[in-house]
């Protein structure tokens, strides 16, 4: 019987793959790396092959594990950063890289070569922008097209199709080029709620009216829950699995692992009431706030209105900061005393600042303050040349020095994600839960953080790898698991343990917040200066 599903989650440097059953339960799981390359500064590249390599790597481990028959085996779903990959008209290697070699044919999410295009973009105050906050991101698409178009002449004239990642992995499955709402919904500003989807003023501005001849860009898209189709025959074969799984279609990362908390308060309703007053915080390299709205409420820096990009009738919309898990590890990095930011060095730090705080009474760093914004701000100020400031430094290089900058590099963290919230209370939006999922749930100072900052209940799910349950939630409805993608969130939802802040720490956070508050305004006022 048919009842099991294939989740895979691309991130930054890994594949991982898991094995659900039709209730949610992970029974296997795999991990391989992926390659990164760093030509230049601000540019990223991986190589899509080595990508599918990994995948396939992955599942057949996780398959194997789990120690389930390909026949037993429904659907797979991919999730993926929104990478951008770039083929010839023979469907090969194409490259996006300054190095010419084609094997570095996909730009990474974080890159940020096209900064200068998506400033350009986001000047024009076309009105597809009040559907991305009122700007563009250069980790977006169409400045990333852009770049290549202008820097890359060769590559574009050579284009055959440009992929979000999500989308060429079905297509690496399926050999169909059908492309996902979610991800051209979210990050091609792709309109869902209007016919026809693609703006054709809009890429005129861009200089990519040709886009969709040389992306091979469909006009219609394939919401979350239905098929694409069955695997093909090379495809099953690779990945260990056989030509009567079906593949859904792909899921940006952050909104699989929105679906994967926020399944559960489905509760099962189709029209998932009661959904608007929690709100979904995935923490990994970067961190991503993710809600669902009946309506669309737009407001700038943010990243939406998306209509459908998973649920239908409902709007995504996505608050985010561009460095969190990567600037702890750059922390550890730059430090004297640190180095290379392993999981047992972080854990050797959490460990001494707990011991710290316990002798200290609880703050043990009151005059350091950290701006995390060392790789711009995403949200809420849409500023992608924000850089990072650390005020009350010492000469202090010892273990107990590192400790006390990462503890209060954690706290900025947290202080950015309550400037988001309440930069979304401007907007409508009304949140009371926060449900924190991805890489810093097993980081328990930003747990803590996370709801005495805020003031939510904090919800930290049974299932650590919700990333990869939204994907497997999607691709049960795909496989015909289970009915739609309420019913799926509900029997597949494995609970949470909740954390409520503490008044005493709280109250103590209101006055490092007002600092945070004033050294964004001095950090304007320094660059008022000339």
């Amino acid at each position: 019987m048919r009842d099991h599903l294939v989740a895979v989650d691309i991130g930054t440097g890994s594949a991982r793959a898991g094995v659900f059953d039709r209730d949610g339960r992970l029974l296997a799981k795999a991990k391989r790396p992926i390659l990164m390359f760093r030509p230049r500064e601000n540019h990223a590249e991986h190589d899509s092959e080595d990508i599918w390599a990994a995948t396939c790597g992955a599942v057949r481990e996780a398959v194997r594990e789990a120690g389930i028959p390909a026949s037993g085996v429904a659907a797979i779903g991919f999730d993926a950063t929104c990478s951008l990959v770039a083929r010839d008209r023979d469907g090969h290697q194409l490259t996006v890289s300054t190095t010419g070699e084609d094997r570095r044919d996909t730009i990474v999410w974080l890159d940020h070569r096209a900064i200068e295009e998506a400033d350009e973009l986001s000047a024009t105050g076309h009105p597809v922008l009040e559907f991305s906050g009122g700007s563009l991101s250069p980790e977006m698409e169409m400045p990333k097209l852009m770049w290549v178009k202008r820097r890359l002449p060769e590559t574009w004239a050579r284009a055959g199709s440009f992929f979000d990642l999500a989308d060429f992995l079905t297509w690496k499955a399926t050999g169909s080029a059908a492309r996902s709402r979610c991800t051209l919904t979210a990050k091609w500003n792709y309109l869902a709620h209007e016919n026809p989807g693609w703006n054709a003023d809009f890429l005129r501005l861009a200089g990519l009216e040709d886009l969709r001849e040389k992306a091979g860009l469909p006009e219609e898209t394939v919401r979350a829950g239905e098929s694409i189709g069955t695997l093909g025959e090379k495809a099953a074969a690779e990945l260990g699995l056989d030509t009567g799984v079906h593949v859904a279609p792909g899921l940006i990362d952050a909104y699989a692992g929105a679906f994967g908390v926020l399944g559960g308060v489905l509760g099962g309703v189709a029209d998932g009431r009661g959904l608007e007053s929690h709100v979904a915080l995935i923490g990994g390299t970067s961190s991503c706030i993710v809600a669902f709205t009946h309506e669309p409420k737009p407001g700038r820096s943010l990243w939406g209105p998306y209509h459908g990009a998973v649920l239908p009738e409902h709007w995504l919309v996505e608050g985010g900061q561009s460095a969190t898990g990567a600037l702890l590890d750059h922390v550890v990095r730059m430090h004297a005393a640190g180095g290379e930011p392993s999981v047992d060095l972080h854990g050797r730090i959490i460990t001494r600042i707990a011991e710290l705080r316990a002798e200290k009474g609880g703050e043990i760093a009151p005059d350091l303050h950290v701006l995390p914004d060392f790789h711009g701000n995403r949200s809420p100020l849409a500023d992608p040349h924000a850089t990072g400031v650390v005020s009350g430094l010492t000469l202090d290089t010892s273990f107990d020095g590192l400790c006390r900058l990462y503890w209060r590099s954690c706290v900025g963290i947290a202080l950015g994600i309550r400037h988001i919230l309440e930069t979304l209370e401007g907007y409508g939006y009304r949140f009371e839960t926060l449900h924190v999922t991805g890489g810093h749930v097993n980081n328990p100072l930003l747990v803590e953080l996370y709801a005495d900052t805020t003031g939510r209940n904090v919800v930290v799910p049974e299932t650590r790898d919700a990333v990869l349950l939204g994907t497997a939630m999607a691709a049960a409805v795909a496989g015909g698991v289970h009915e739609n993608l309420f019913a799926a969130g509900h029997a597949m939802d494995g609970g949470g343990t909740e954390r409520r802040r503490d008044p005493a720490r709280a109250q103590k956070y209101e006055r490092d917040y007002r600092r945070f508050l004033a050294m964004l305004r001095h950090r304007e006022e320094l660059k008022e200066l000339g």
